[in-house]
């Protein structure tokens, strides 16, 4: 089966000579069609950094990357944004604060060449659980969440089969993030979506993917499932800092 994102020896630089930095170094996996992969790590440790450079917004890099088996080239066209889309870590900054949720959906949906824009709309709606009352309503008018259900009815507009979830429930309150998470999943099973998620709460990734990657100074130190995660089976000694860490942090709060 061919994969939904394919990694293969990817380097990711920022700035030249002596002011270059080396944010990501031969990071090499595969996410199959329909599956959740996490990229976990401590801050600075390079996830985000792939997310970028997938969709060009990190423009220096080299190696191999490809969406359903089609190579990408330093440029990403319409095509790629109408299978792919990503949702961001903060809904209070990825939407504009003078467009109502109306204007937001329906700019979006006019750009990918959508017809029916008034239905669609009141479909992303309800697919995020928030119903048309809200469709005319301002970012001010809203909760977190529920400006990151409008972000995620903005990232499904163009009907995409893959959705990059950058942190994408931590800026929210505890108690909305398990909405949120549970929501996305929900979308996942009934859209066949494929998932690339950046966290560095193990116990999200736990709830959201089967394998996950943990990365380490820019590197991949192992690919593992989440059910190994969970038996706290790992063959990197990083990685079972960070398990045995977030362990830790568990039985604190407990």
């Amino acid at each position: 089966m061919t994969p939904a994102l394919s990694f293969e020896n990817l380097n990711v630089w920022f700035g030249d000579g002596r002011d270059r930095v080396d944010a990501v170094k031969g990071a090499t996996f595969d996410v199959a069609p329909g599956d959740s992969f996490g990229l976990v790590g401590e801050s600075g440790s390079g996830k985000s950094t792939i997310m970028r450079a997938l969709t060009g917004l990190a423009p220096h890099w080299s190696g191999r990357m490809a969406v359903n088996g089609q190579p990408l080239g330093p440029k990403r066209d319409r095509e790629f944004f109408k299978t792919v889309q990503m949702v961001f870590q903060d809904p209070y900054a990825s939407l504009h604060p003078r467009h109502s949720v109306d204007q937001v959906l329906s700019e979006t949906l006019y750009l990918h060449g959508m017809k029916d824009i008034d239905a669609r709309i009141v479909r992303l709606l309800d697919d995020v659980g928030l119903g048309s009352r809200f469709r005319f309503r301002y970012p001010h008018q809203l909760s977190g969440g529920q400006r990151q259900r409008v972000a995620i009815a903005r990232a499904l507009a163009s009907d995409p089969a893959i959705l990059l979830l950058d942190e994408p429930t931590s800026a929210l309150d505890v108690s909305v993030q398990a909405e949120i998470l549970n929501l996305l999943t929900d979308l996942r099973a009934e859209h066949n979506l494929t998932f690339l998620m950046v966290s560095h709460d193990l116990a999200v990734v736990s709830h959201m993917c089967s394998q996950l990657a943990v990365m380490q100074n820019g590197e991949i130190v192992e690919v593992m499932t989440v059910d190994a995660m969970r038996r706290m089976t790992s063959d990197h000694p990083y990685t079972r800092a960070l398990l045995e860490a977030s362990l830790g942090y568990r039985r604190a709060a407990e």
